[in-house]
């Protein structure tokens, strides 16, 4: 696990993947201190005719179709004539550290010839702005040779804000307290300070030599019209007044006498104002400079080289070609295997329809639009394809010293024999894993998925002051996700286990973290924790339990407000709530009772039900952990406490009788509780999977449960032909069109299913995950595109179209049902050692139950298909159901630990 520590980047992964945020291929990270990402883009074309440019953003007429989880190859389809009548495979695949292989088959199933064409797209990318969709532009400092010191504002030693703030030891996207990311910054950062009078920031600087006559510097910007007074103390005492313009400016002060060794500079805030009253008064400070007085004017700023341009240089074969980017060290060399082609420039931000609009331009070899973004095109035609046809055709892309590129280029030329042989290689180390004969209906839809779900990944995304690659659910969402990312996790642990553990160590931070308890965007729904059980029970991993129990430990106690800033848990009533650090409760965006809440301003007073009862799984996960680890009876007695206070409050002021549901609680001014939020019809506004999650929690009464059962179960409630509805049927608020209102989505249905094993109710468990397949089957056959969500009335896919983030769950029910060498259990199972022998034939499982004494649960088995197999439990014969497929379900008794075995008959 060292490899993980300190940071949050995959680190697994080749600098070569499909990381862009632009037009579908090939990326290089090409300087990951600064975030700059090469692309190579190819797609074909249908000639003097059609392009359809692969734009990351929207349906653009390719798929994501196979791709090793390692991403040491991959390969997307790119449909020219809908279905699979004329389209072209391309596929990247690795040759070696710096280069890699770019394969394109066409095909022509038509009865008529085609005339396509080929373009590889080369372009430097550089960070924008989040949110604006600018070009990130920094500036360094420039300082004197001698005698001067540079502080960035955000490497404080410590921030105390006068009034603290719910995410002081929770900020978004993993940024620094006080961070924030702007324009013409150094390093793209600075620290938001001065919102208030008392604000405070510490700054410890070391000076090897004397000061003479030294002066302080400060580098900053402001609104026009604003004005901000700071006072310095620390080595020494001075005022400053920082007058905004819109633009970074600077302003110093005399210090004096300053000598070597270790000093401190603290600023507060003294007095603010502004001319104008359209926002707070703050300064954005970027940071400040310590030198003799007479060198300040030796001082610039200057902007880094972010240029787009490249030079271009003949390759030392035909058909090949180097770039060389300005500020970038490496060359990139480009390869192709045919003889008639043209390179081409297009001089402009987007290619969507500046290149379709030129489509006709063919005597033009450079194009000039709108922006200062540029493509280098290198243009294959015509490519002709007889009826009924294929032909393959190879290239290359590599990096490195203009001798190391150029030398690459000639090792592999455009030789197609050679470059097959690669290219079936490199396919063979990563074979699907085997799945039994039952399963392959599914096969399909779930190459899909795992293809979706192993190449979204887009570089860079900024967190902790570095940029990382990061799983994203899909590329439209260019950052982190914290919600989504666990069930990214969750699928990824079906095809590659590394993966799927760098997916968790990207949110937890480290022990003592003063910043951030764990990364946080969106949803806080603390589904990393449900990803730690599954990976454990993969793994039985002690170095990965000593690793992940305490960063998990620190997220918990944020989470259910017991350490530092959170807020979470502020009720007198012991129920959570989560609205300080976003809208969203549950990751259900338009949930009625959520909506309901913020259109009536009752974020102060609401307690949603899944909060606390995350917070009470959670709590028993860990607890589970603890006893693993030994010695941390302290922990254990307070998740038992957390786990009984919750579960009190729960039941004493939530439970609705007449709707068999539980409610939004809401609270008086004091934070006491005053009754439910009901809908103006009268119901219950939580008839849905949020007033079932006491479930999930595992603490209903027996009459609760059976209630809450059956409406998963009922036609008319929670049941519908493709699966869970998020909202009941029944209410009077229920939709036919909303986005989680009146629509299936897999997440939550997960979550169920695995309450579902865990209270020994096999069949509803079984309806879920069987129908979620065949939903999944039907859409993905269709469309070739991996959804976001269901609608009910239709059964059709909606959302995001190449979605790899909450519908991920198809790849953990297909693995857990057809998949040899699979054993599922519910929440309150920790395994201890699984053994299966070699063709899956036998397994040996230790166990330990820490559910409730004396309830069975089911686990499943999923063994090779075909032989006859008995299953003891603790030596004994225990029963179980299979159809003869290999899956085996077998209902345990409630005991503390015991031995699972399955042998053949």
């Amino acid at each position: 696990m060292e490899h993980l520590r300190g940071t949050h980047d995959l680190k697994q992964l080749p600098l070569w993947g499909p990381y862009t945020k632009k037009y579908i291929g090939i990326s290089h990270i090409a300087d990951s201190e600064r975030g700059f990402r090469f692309d190579l883009s190819v797609f074909p074309g249908f000639y003097r005719r059609k392009v359809d440019v692969p734009n990351v953003m929207w349906e653009s007429g390719y798929h994501p179709w196979e791709a090793a989880p390692d991403l040491s190859w991959y390969t997307h389809r790119h449909e020219l004539e809908w279905k699979d009548q004329v389209y072209t495979d391309i596929s990247y695949a690795e040759l070696s550290a710096n280069a890699r292989l770019i394969r394109c088959e066409f095909v022509n199933r038509t009865q008529a010839s085609q005339n396509v064409v080929l373009h590889y797209m080369a372009s430097m990318h550089f960070p924008q702005v989040r949110g604006h969709g600018e070009q990130l532009r920094t500036v360094r400092p420039e300082l004197p040779k001698e005698r001067a010191l540079w502080r960035d504002a955000l490497d404080y030693d410590s921030l105390a804000f006068a009034t603290h703030r719910p995410n002081d030891n929770l900020v978004y996207d993993g940024f620094i307290r006080g961070e924030e990311r702007g324009q013409n910054l150094v390093g793209g950062s600075s620290l938001r300070f001065g919102q208030e009078a008392g604000d405070r920031v510490a700054y410890t600087i070391t000076l090897a030599e004397p000061m003479k006559q030294a002066a302080l510097l400060l580098r900053y910007r402001m609104k026009d019209g604003q004005r901000l007074r700071l006072q310095i103390n620390g080595a020494f005492d001075a005022s400053m007044e920082l007058n905004g313009t819109d633009e970074p400016d600077e302003c110093y002060v005399d210090v004096g006498t300053l000598p070597a060794g270790r000093h401190e500079v603290v600023f507060t805030t003294a007095e603010s104002s502004s001319s104008t009253s359209d926002c707070a008064v703050s300064a954005e400070l970027d940071g400040f400079i310590l030198t003799e007085r007479d060198l300040l004017g030796k001082v610039r700023f200057v902007h880094e080289t972010t240029e787009a341009h490249p030079q271009r240089f003949p390759g030392p074969v035909p058909n090949s070609l180097l770039l060389k980017y300005e500020g970038i060290e490496a060359y990139y060399g480009l390869l192709w295997a045919c003889d008639d082609y043209e390179v081409r420039e297009f001089h402009c931000d987007e290619l969507d329809r500046f290149m379709r609009h030129n489509v006709h331009h063919h005597v033009h070899s450079v194009f000039k639009g709108e922006g200062d973004g540029h493509f280098t095109n290198v243009y294959l035609r015509p490519i002709p394809l007889a009826p009924q046809s294929s032909k393959t055709l190879y290239g290359m892309v590599c990096c490195g010293t203009k001798d190391e590129v150029m030398g690459q280029i000639l090792s592999y030329k455009p030789d197609a024999e050679q470059f097959e042989t690669f290219f079936s290689s490199v396919k063979r180390k990563s074979k699907s894993k085997p799945f039994n004969p039952s399963g392959e209906p599914y096969r399909f839809s779930q190459q899909l998925m795992e293809a979706t779900l192993a190449t979204n990944v887009v570089y860079p995304v900024y967190t902790k002051q570095s940029y990382i690659r990061h799983n994203t659910p899909g590329r439209w969402w260019d950052s982190l996700y914290t919600w989504d990312s666990g069930f990214i996790g969750i699928g990824l642990a079906e095809l590659d286990i590394e993966r799927a553990v760098e997916c968790l160590n990207a949110y937890v931070t480290e022990p003592g973290d003063p910043h951030a308890a764990f990364i946080h965007h969106g949803s806080m729904v603390p589904v990393q924790h449900y990803l730690f059980l599954e990976l454990w029970n993969k793994t039985q991993s002690r170095e990965f339990l000593d690793y992940y129990y305490p960063r998990l430990r620190q997220y918990y106690q944020f989470y259910a407000g017991k350490m530092g800033s959170s807020t979470t848990g502020i009720f007198s009533s012991h129920l959570l709530k989560t609205w300080d650090y976003f809208y969203n409760s549950g990751g259900w965006d338009d949930y009625p009772p959520q909506v309901e809440v913020h259109r009536s301003r009752l974020t102060a007073k609401a307690a949603p039900i899944s909060n606390t009862c995350h917070a009470i799984r959670i709590a028993k996960i860990l607890k589970m952990a603890a006893a693993a680890i030994g010695g941390l009876e302290e922990d254990i007695y307070e998740y038992d406490s957390d786990i009984g206070r919750f579960g009190k409050a729960v039941q004493a002021y939530a439970w609705d009788e007449e709707s068999g549901y539980f409610g939004y609680v809401l609270h008086d001014e004091q934070g006491s509780p005053k009754g439910l939020l009901r809908h103006e019809s009268g119901q219950n506004y939580n008839m849905g999977l949020d007033g079932a999650y006491p479930l999930i929690a595992g603490i209903c009464t027996p009459e609760q449960e059976k209630r809450l059962v059956g409406y998963i179960s009922d036609g008319e409630r929670l049941w519908s032909p493709i699966g869970l509805s998020t909202v009941d049927q029944s209410a009077a608020y229920f939709k036919k069109d909303g986005y989680w209102n009146g629509a299936v989505w897999m997440p939550h249905q997960w979550i169920y299913w695995k309450m579902l094993l865990a209270l020994g109710f096999s069949e509803p468990a079984h309806r879920i995950a069987r129908t979620g397949l065949k939903l999944w089957q039907r859409e993905t056959g269709e469309t070739y595109n991996c959804y976001e969500h269901f609608i009910v009335q239709s059964g059709r896919g909606a959302g995001w179209h190449h979605f790899g983030g909450l519908s991920a769950p198809v790849l953990s029910w297909f693995a857990s049902y057809y998949r040899p060498g699979t054993l599922t259990c519910g929440y309150d199972v920790w395994l201890k050692k699984t053994d299966f022998n070699y063709d899956n034939t036998e397994l040996s499982a230790d166990l330990s139950y820490f559910g409730e004494e004396g309830r069975d649960h089911t686990v499943l088995v999923c063994m090779k298909a075909g032989p006859l197999y008995r299953v003891s439990w603790n030596e004994q014969p225990v029963g179980f159901s299979t159809d003869g497929d290999g899956l085996l379900d077998i209902r345990l008794p409630g005991e503390s630990s015991g031995r699972l075995t399955v042998t053949l008959v």
